[in-house]
């Protein structure tokens, strides 16, 4: 089972959220809440595939150092990046400088417009993914039978650096499910926001 914690306010939490003031912020005002935004989900496609096999922390700490570096996470202008766009991007000392991960994520980007094109937009695709709505609380794990699904799918289209652990923390923080722990203050904001949300068609 999720595990929780006091925040700062004596209101129980998400345990990893409690870490860091970065993290309170992240957990209050994101991790969760449901995104249809393609851009907003771009970007956290790119930013859980630069994390793996770091901490979200770095990560959040450099997240305006990337949005800088990768022109917003429009993946429309990322998928006119060539060769001295990689070169920039590896002197970049902002950002996490790993040949196979900026070249995974400008692939990603073609794949991206490509996605666009034949099903409408990334929200129509992701959200198809979606877990369940359960009564039962959340559970320690680091994929998920969806997660599985979508990585299977998207390596299928030609998208790289997206294992099922990085599509399950995509999932997890795009709303497509609620991992909040079960006492968590914030778990209730998440699933009103999930019900009242209009899925992409």
């Amino acid at each position: 089972m999720m595990s929780s914690s006091p925040g700062p306010d004596g209101l129980l939490r998400c345990s990893w959220c409690t870490a860091t003031p970065e993290y309170l912020r992240y957990h209050d005002e994101e991790w969760g809440f449901p995104v249809v935004d393609d851009i907003r989900l771009f970007e956290k496609l790119c930013l859980e595939s630069f994390q793996s096999g770091l901490s979200w922390r770095t990560i959040l700490e450099k997240r305006e150092n990337f949005r800088a570096a990768f022109a917003g996470f429009d993946f429309r202008r990322m998928a006119l990046f060539g060769e001295a766009d990689v070169g920039r991007l590896l002197a970049d000392a902002g950002i996490v400088r790993h040949r196979g991960k900026i070249e995974a994520v400008i692939n990603n980007a073609r794949r991206a417009c490509e996605m666009v094109d034949t099903e409408g937009s990334l929200a129509a695709y992701f959200w198809r993914f979606e877990a369940p709505e359960t009564d039962e609380p959340p559970v320690f794990r680091a994929t998920s039978p969806e997660s599985e699904r979508l990585s299977k799918d998207l390596r299928k289209r030609g998208w790289k650096f997206l294992g099922p652990t990085t599509t399950y923390a995509f999932m997890q923080a795009m709303g497509m499910v609620n991992d909040h722990s079960a006492d968590c203050v914030t778990r209730q904001e998440t699933a009103a926001a999930r019900r009242a949300l209009r899925r992409p068609q």
